[in-house]
C-alpha cells in the first residue's frame, strides 16, 4: 500500500502536465482530488462528450440558493486532468476535502428542516492577522530573482514540461514554508485538512494499494504526516451540516479568479491556454493573437512587429537567466516594440487577450432544476445559444418569432438576470426595433436557480416575481414603472394584481408631483400595447383616473413651494405633457390644459407658471398675443426680479425656437433686460445664463447673429427724453456673452 502526494496549483498548466503523465506512469487504483465530496455523483458527466471546460461545480442550498460555492475547472487545471484520467481509465475518483454542507452553514439562518445542529466552524481570522500564502513565499520568489510570487512560480512550475520530479521539489518547499508559520495557520485550514487524512485512511482500509492524492500544494506537509485518526475525529467533531445540493454550469476564463472554490487568483487563462495546448509555441501564438487584436482595433501592427517582439522576448529572457520567455517578458517586448510611450494598447490586451474569455458547456443531461431547463430549452428554440463575448442582436417587433425573443429576453431581466440589454435604436422604426448586447455570465446560472422559488417555468416565474415585487411598492411612479416592465415582459397574468395595486395608491396619493411621474410609465404601456399586440384596457382606465387626479392636485400644489421643490415639479410637469401629448386623448388634453391656466391665473410658483404659459401656447391654446401679454406681466415686476428671471427660465427652458419666429416675445424679452439696473443684472446673470444654456447651440448662435446684427433696436426705458447710445451699447457684448456667441465687432469687445 502506498500513498502519493502530488501537490499542485489550481488552473496551473505547468502542474496539470506534470500530473497527467505521474498518473500514468503511477497507474493508481483510487484517486482523492481536493473538491466537494458532494459532487462525486456528477463525475461520470465530466467524461462525456458534450462536456467543455471551463465549466464549475455548483454547491448550494437548496433552501436558500444565494448561499452557494463554485468549484471552475479549465482544461490546464490539474482536478480536471486528474477527473478525466479517473473515468477514462475506470478508476475509482472521489473528492475528499471538508464538505460544503459544513462549510455553507454557517452564518446561514435556514429553516429548521434545512440544518442538522452542532457546533459552528471556527470564524475567518481578521484580515490582518490572517497569513497570505503568496507572502509566505515571497521571500523564495525574491531570492531566485523574481519581483513578485505570480511571474516566480509561473517560470519555475507552469511552463515546465517534464518534471516528473516536480510534485517532490513542491512538497519540500511547502514543508519549509508551513515549518517557518507553524503558529500561523487557520483553524478552518486545520478543519479541512483533518477531513482530507480521514478519507486517505478510509481509502486505505478499503484496501487500495496506490492512492494517488491531488490537492493544493500547501496542503501536502499535513497530509504527509498524518497524527492519529482520533486527533482528527475530535478536532471534526459535531459539525453544522446544511442540506445541500450540486450540478455542473458552464465557466468563463475571465472567472477562474473568482473568490469561491478554487479562486487561485489566475490572471491570464488566455496565456496559460496556449501554454497548455502548445507549450513549446506558446509565446509565438500568443503574439499572433496580440497583433490579431491590435488590427482589430484598427492599430498597426504586422508580422514583422512578431518576429521582432519574439526576438526582444527571448533575448530578455536569457539575461534574466530564464529558460524561456513568459508572458512578463512578451508584454515587455510588445510595449517596446508597438506602443513606445502609450499603455493604451497595453491596457486592451491585458483586459482581452489575457483571459481570451471562453464560455464552456454541460451534457444536457446535467442534474438541473425545472426552471434552468424550461430556460435552456428557450434558449435553443430561439437560437440564442449563452457566450461569453458580447453579442449583438437586433429584433424586429413586427415579426412574431422576433417578438418572442424580445418577449424571452424581458422575462429573464425581471427575475435579475441581465443576459441581454437594450441600446438606442437610430436611423430606423424605433417602435419596431429593440437593439440588444448579449453576453452571458456563469453568475446568471445561480440566479436561475434562485429564481426556481417563483415557478417551474420562465412565464410563472415571471408573472409570480410581478405580482410579489407590487405588493410590496408603496410609492406610484414605481409602481407604474413595474408596469411597464410587465408590458414587455408579456406577463398578462400579473395585469390584475399590479392594475389593482396601482388603483389603491392613486385613491390615497394627493402628492400631485407623483401623480404627475406616473404618467411617463403608463403613456408608453398604451404606446407599446399596439405594438406587441397586448390588451391595455385596464391600463387606459387606470390611465384616466390618474390624469383627472394630477390635473387637480397640480394648480394646489404649485403655490406656496419652495424652489427645489419647484424645480422638481417642474421636471414631472415637462415628463407629464410629454405623455399626455404622446397619447392625444382629448378627455386627457382637454383637463391638462384647463389645469395649466388655472396654474397661470393662480398665485402658483414663477418657474411653474412660466412653464404652463409655454404649454398653452405650444398646443396652440393660447394665442401669440395672450402668451406675449404673460410675459410682460412677468418681466414687470419691480418688487422681485428674481421671480421674473425664474418665470423665463420655466418658459423658455429646452427652447429658444420661440424667440427666433415670435418678434413680439423676442421684443419684450430684449426691453426687459435693457432696462434692468445694474445690480439687478449682475444678480440675474447667473440665473438666464442657466436658461439660455438649455437651448441647442444652433439656437444660441441665431440667437447671438440676430443681437450682433442689430435686427432689434434697444427701446429706451420710460421716462428717459435722452438717450446715451454709447452707454446703451456696452449691453450687447454681456448680451452675446449671454446667448453663448462670441462678439465679432473689435470695437465693441
Amino acid at each position: 500500500m502506498s500513498v502519493h502526494l502530488f501537490g499542485i496549483r489550481h488552473h496551473g498548466p505547468g502542474s496539470a502536465r506534470s500530473l497527467a503523465q505521474a498518473l500514468q506512469q503511477l497507474q493508481p487504483d483510487l484517486i482523492l482530488i481536493e473538491g466537494p465530496p458532494e459532487a462525486d455523483d456528477l463525475l461520470p458527466l465530466a467524461a462525456s462528450s458534450d462536456m467543455r471546460p471551463p465549466v464549475a461545480l455548483l454547491i448550494y442550498a437548496p433552501a436558500m440558493p444565494q448561499h452557494a460555492v463554485y468549484y471552475p475547472f479549465a482544461e490546464f487545471s490539474p482536478e480536471w486532468q486528474a477527473i478525466t484520467y479517473g473515468q477514462a481509465q475506470g478508476v475509482p475518483t472521489r473528492f475528499f476535502d471538508l464538505p460544503q454542507s459544513h462549510s455553507l452553514a454557517q452564518d446561514m439562518t435556514l429553516p429548521a428542516e434545512a440544518v442538522v445542529e452542532g457546533p459552528e466552524l471556527p470564524p475567518e481570522p481578521e484580515p490582518e492577522l490572517a497569513p497570505h500564502r503568496g507572502d509566505m513565499l515571497a521571500g523564495l520568489a525574491q531570492a531566485a530573482g523574481f519581483s513578485d510570487t505570480e511571474t516566480w512560480w509561473d517560470h519555475l512550475v507552469e511552463q515546465r514540461h517534464d518534471s516528473l520530479e516536480l510534485f517532490g521539489a513542491i512538497e519540500e518547499m511547502m514543508t519549509v514554508a508551513r515549518a517557518e508559520l507553524a503558529q500561523a495557520l487557520e483553524p478552518r485550514e486545520a478543519l479541512r485538512e483533518a477531513h482530507m487524512r480521514q478519507m486517505i485512511r478510509l481509502g486505505i482500509k478499503q484496501g487500495h494499494q496506490k492512492i494517488a492524492v491531488v490537492c493544493g500544494a500547501w496542503h501536502v506537509p499535513a497530509l504527509r504526516t498524518m497524527p492519529t485518526a482520533k486527533h482528527d475525529k475530535d478536532l471534526l467533531g459535531t459539525l453544522a451540516k446544511a442540506k445541500v445540493a450540486a450540478t455542473w454550469t458552464p465557466w468563463t476564463y475571465g472567472r477562474l479568479s473568482f473568490d469561491s472554490g478554487y479562486g487561485a487568483g489566475v490572471l491570464a487563462p488566455g496565456w496559460y491556454h496556449h501554454l497548455w495546448h502548445t507549450p513549446h509555441r506558446a509565446s509565438v501564438y500568443w503574439l499572433t493573437d496580440a497583433v490579431r487584436l491590435l488590427r482589430k482595433h484598427g492599430l498597426d501592427a504586422s508580422s514583422a512587429h512578431v518576429i521582432e517582439a519574439l526576438r526582444l522576448a527571448d533575448t530578455l529572457s536569457s539575461l534574466r537567466e530564464r529558460s524561456r520567455a513568459g508572458l512578463d517578458e512578451l508584454l515587455t517586448a510588445l510595449q517596446s516594440v508597438l506602443f513606445g510611450d502609450s499603455d493604451a494598447p497595453l491596457r486592451l490586451i491585458e483586459r482581452e487577450l489575457l483571459v481570451n474569455d471562453r464560455l464552456g458547456a454541460v451534457p444536457a443531461d446535467t442534474p438541473t432544476l425545472p426552471l434552468s431547463q424550461d430556460v435552456r430549452q428557450l434558449q435553443k428554440r430561439y437560437r440564442l445559444a449563452p457566450r461569453a463575448d458580447q453579442v449583438e442582436l437586433d429584433l424586429d417587433l413586427r415579426q412574431p418569432n422576433q417578438l418572442e425573443k424580445s418577449i424571452f429576453l424581458h422575462r429573464l431581466g425581471l427575475l435579475g438576470i441581465a443576459w441581454g440589454k437594450t441600446r438606442v435604436v437610430r436611423g430606423k422604426t424605433g417602435t419596431f426595433h429593440e437593439l440588444w448586447h448579449l453576453a452571458w455570465e456563469p453568475e446568471f446560472e445561480l440566479k436561475l436557480i434562485e429564481a426556481n422559488v417563483w415557478g417551474a417555468t420562465l412565464e410563472l416565474a415571471c408573472n409570480a416575481r410581478l405580482c410579489h415585487q407590487a405588493r410590496q411598492i408603496s410609492h406610484l411612479p414605481e409602481l407604474t414603472g413595474l408596469v411597464e416592465k410587465m408590458l414587455l415582459a408579456d406577463a398578462r397574468s400579473a395585469v390584475p394584481v399590479l392594475m389593482a395595486r396601482m388603483q389603491a395608491l392613486a385613491a390615497s396619493t394627493q402628492d400631485a408631483g407623483v401623480l404627475l411621474a406616473a404618467l411617463p410609465p403608463l403613456a408608453n404601456v398604451l404606446r407599446y400595447g399596439n405594438v406587441r399586440g397586448t390588451d391595455t384596457a385596464s391600463v387606459a382606465v387606470v390611465m384616466d383616473g390618474l390624469v383627472q387626479r394630477a390635473c387637480i392636485a397640480l394648480p394646489v400644489a404649485a403655490r406656496g413651494i419652495n424652489e427645489d421643490a419647484a424645480r422638481l415639479l417642474l421636471e414631472q410637469m415637462i415628463q407629464a405633457d410629454q405623455a399626455i401629448t404622446l397619447l392625444q386623448q382629448a378627455p386627457h388634453k382637454a383637463a391638462w390644459l384647463t389645469a395649466l391656466e388655472q396654474c397661470v391665473k393662480g398665485q402658483v410658483h414663477a418657474l411653474i407658471a412660466g412653464r404652463a404659459v409655454r404649454i398653452l401656447f405650444e398646443q396652440e391654446y393660447w394665442s401669440v398675443e395672450q402668451s406675449a401679454q404673460a410675459l410682460s406681466l412677468a418681466c414687470t415686476n419691480p418688487i422681485s426680479p428674481i421671480a421674473s428671471a425664474e418665470w423665463l427660465e420655466g418658459f423658455l427652458r429646452g427652447s429658444g425656437l420661440l424667440l427666433l419666429v415670435n418678434d413680439p416675445l423676442w421684443q419684450i424679452l430684449n426691453e426687459w433686460v435693457a432696462s434692468l439696473p445694474d445690480e439687478a443684472f449682475t444678480e440675474l446673470l447667473p440665473l438666464l445664463r442657466r436658461t439660455f444654456a438649455t437651448f441647442e447651440a444652433p439656437e444660441r448662435r441665431q440667437l447671438g447673429q440676430r443681437v450682433e446684427n442689430g435686427s432689434v433696436a434697444l427701446v429706451a426705458a420710460p421716462g428717459a427724453n435722452d438717450t446715451d447710445e454709447a452707454r446703451a451699447a456696452l449691453v450687447l457684448p454681456i448680451l452675446t456673452r449671454l446667448l453663448g456667441t462670441p462678439v465679432a465687432n473689435e470695437e465693441l469687445a
